[in-house]
């Protein structure tokens, strides 16, 4: 038997290895991102249950406290007209006060352990919600690296070997990347997305709040209320966005750029977002739109975090035979020379335009914007 041979066998033996510690992995994880979602939800019924009983407990305060204040002034008139009231009256008020006063003390105590046990409740729920997303993240990008594993990865050596074949493996892992991705987004749509939306209606279980406190108070709760569970489903809706936006498969990249760029806009507090085509408007390949996108959403969201801008330009030009796509802005600029430490993302972008067999240029200096220019092949 030859060395290549051994070699070869040795190769898919560890690999075997790899992708049953991998798999084990992710299993792990699930395990831990499910028991999480599983006391989460115990949490959150909890929490329901205190604010109920804190909100009854309050109720209970101020009604004690008014009672608490007239018997003090009870007390207080028999004490000053000691002679006009009959040994009996003044012990019922005495009694009557100290009962009060008693009793409105264990409420306060109560009070006070429901007020820390609420936010308690409320910093472990946060902790929950910041593990489970780790947990959800982690379970995707395994299920990316198993989906190269379990492929036909065992002639991998051979074929990198070639540079054509390295291509299409690299946009193989993007392709793969991008399946992951619709499906989380489904799975988001489904679930914490209608989650929310159901909060948003149980808001008017806030009627308890208006028979205790008021109309007033009830009406800042329900707007309070309201206005988090909307900024709430908003962000879910522009993760799902980023995830995968559906109008890509369904109508392309141009519909899609523009549908982005508008819903940025949106949310952008005053950028001001353009769009030019040029050219007749045709489908690409799923990979040439996929890819595409990304490079633009990546630039403009550097353009948005990075450099502050205030107009954001995107020019698409449609050729037959390619396509370029410019990204301009007014922004603060940065040094194309520099490099900076733990930054991927113009690494990442210019990695998927190498895989198009494309151009990117990137202009750019201190207080003068930034240009990125993409020329990709068909």
């Amino acid at each position: 038997m030859s060395a290549t041979t051994l070699d070869s066998q040795m190769l898919d033996i560890i690999l075997g290895k790899m992708i049953d510690t991998v798999d084990q992995s992710k299993s792990e994880i699930f395990e831990i991102g499910e028991q999480t979602r599983n006391d989460y939800e115990k949490l959150v019924r909890e929490l329901g249950e205190v604010r109920e009983k804190l909100t009854s407990v309050i109720y209970e305060g101020d009604e004690l406290e008014r009672r608490s204040i007239l018997a003090r002034k009870r007390l207080a008139e028999v004490s000053h007209h000691f002679k006009n009231f009959s040994e009996e009256q003044v012990r019922q008020a005495y009694e009557s006060a100290h009962d009060l006063q008693i009793q409105l003390s264990i409420n306060r105590q109560e009070e006070k352990q429901l007020r820390n046990r609420r936010d308690e409740l409320e910093r472990r729920l946060q902790s929950m919600l910041d593990t489970i997303e780790r947990a959800e993240n982690l379970v995707n990008q395994i299920s990316v690296v198993l989906a190269y594993l379990n492929s036909d990865i065992k002639k991998m050596g051979a074929a990198l070997q070639n540079a054509e074949q390295k291509q299409e493996f690299s946009i193989q892992i993007i392709e793969a990347q991008e399946e992951e991705r619709k499906r989380l987004s489904r799975e988001i749509h489904d679930g914490p997305a209608q989650m929310i939306a159901n909060v948003l209606m149980r808001s008017d279980l806030i009627e308890r709040v208006y028979k205790d406190k008021g109309v007033e108070q009830a009406f800042l709760e329900i707007k309070s209320l309201k206005k988090m569970i909307r900024s709430a489903l908003s962000e879910v809706r522009r993760i799902i966005y980023d995830l995968r936006p559906m109008a890509l498969d369904d109508l392309g990249l141009i519909p899609t750029l523009r549908k982005y760029l508008s819903s940025i806009e949106e949310y952008s507090n005053g950028t001001k977002l353009s769009f030019i085509q040029i050219g007749e408007e045709s489908r690409l390949h799923p990979k040439y739109e996929v890819s595409l996108f990304r490079l633009v959403q990546e630039s403009v969201q550097n353009a948005l975090k990075h450099a502050k801008a205030s107009e954001i330009t995107v020019k698409a030009e449609m050729h037959p035979s390619r396509i370029t796509i410019v990204v301009k802005d007014n922004g603060k600029g940065f040094d194309t020379a520099e490099k900076k430490k733990g930054s991927f993302g113009l690494i990442g972008m210019r990695e998927r335009v190498e895989l198009l067999n494309g151009e990117l240029s990137i202009l750019s200096k201190p207080g003068s914007g930034t240009m990125i220019m993409i020329k990709v092949p068909l």
